[in-house]
């Protein structure tokens, strides 16, 4: 009996021992980090520009898993037409730190705004936001409407997502739901992301730096913390303001996406009908790296000029 009841502590503590085990965000880890960092509130964040030190802006905000390399491609396609590009690391991804806590709308909204100011980024500026970050660029043009020329959403969360059976036990059932995900969501993510291998990339070893997250302390909580956060909640009513705020919003679709379907875009459009909608044709969910160029060159007839 007492050999059954250690098992069974063994099994539920396992997944919390690893996850301790995995490696700190430190000085060493960002030893090879590009770009730059500041201190915000919450703790330390990564950034990085491309392009001039002066011109117009466009900001880009990463999604739920892939840290802001996702848009290296986009970024330097962007530079070539006439802008600069800000790109960061959301808390718990990439190089940032890892606090703890909800990462609800409020927390990714309050992270971009401090980052913007701790940069004195003052001028309106074009706002990109890719998967969760189309949720929270949706969210931050409601919040600083004067700080936006144009919403540009490429697979934008908010609007129903196919995130697995794991995403969806985590969230409803909260005690077993957090030691599944700890305990399984590794491995489910490595499979997910070896699919990629077969796919052609514009941004170098895509796959590999998707997986490398898993090796640090505070993603994999940061991430189940964003699906009962963020993720949780319908984007309805940011859209049914924005509709109001004379923001122009465009949205970029995959047709062939199946973890934010294209069945999204008639929702967008019901709440928010001045939007404007582009649909690329045998893209998936990862069209922010596989088919930037054909992104960009629809893009570049939406973005103010510069």
């Amino acid at each position: 009996m007492i050999c059954l009841v250690t098992f069974l502590i063994g099994c539920v503590a396992f997944p919390f021992v690893l996850e301790r085990a995995r490696l700190k965000m430190d000085q060493t880890a960002r030893a090879d980090a590009p770009g730059d960092f500041c201190s915000l509130t919450k703790g330390l964040t990564h950034y990085r520009y491309f392009g001039p030190t002066v011109g117009p802006l466009v900001v880009c905000v990463h999604g739920l898993t892939s840290p802001s390399f996702i848009f290296e491609a986009m970024a330097k396609e962007l530079v070539t037409n006439g802008y600069r590009v800000l790109v960061y690391d959301h808390y718990g991804r990439g190089f940032s730190d890892r606090p703890s806590g909800v990462q609800d709308r409020q927390f990714f909204v309050q992270h971009l705004y401090e980052l913007l100011a701790a940069l004195r980024e003052k001028d309106a500026f074009d706002l990109i936001g890719y998967s969760m970050g189309g949720a929270i660029a949706s969210a931050f043009g409601v919040e600083h409407p004067e700080r936006i020329k144009k919403l540009i959403l490429m697979a934008p969360a908010g609007m129903g997502h196919e995130l697995g059976s794991l995403a969806k036990i985590a969230l409803r059932v909260p005690l077993f739901g957090t030691w599944a995900f700890m305990a399984l969501y590794a491995h489910m993510h490595r499979q997910g992301t070896e699919k990629e291998r077969a796919l052609v990339s514009e941004v170098n070893y895509v796959v590999d730096r998707q997986q490398r997250e898993l090796n640090y302390l505070g993603f994999q909580p940061s991430v189940l913390a964003s699906l009962r956060g963020i993720l949780a909640t319908s984007s309805q009513v940011d859209h049914q303001k924005l509709s109001t705020k004379n923001i122009e919003v465009v949205a970029v679709w995959g047709a062939e996406d199946t973890v934010i379907p294209i069945s999204g875009k008639e929702k967008l459009i019901k709440w928010n009908s001045g939007s404007r909608h582009i649909v690329i044709s045998h893209a998936g969910h990862g069209l922010a790296y596989t088919h930037v160029k054909e992104v960009i060159q629809y893009l570049s007839l939406n973005l103010k000029s510069p």
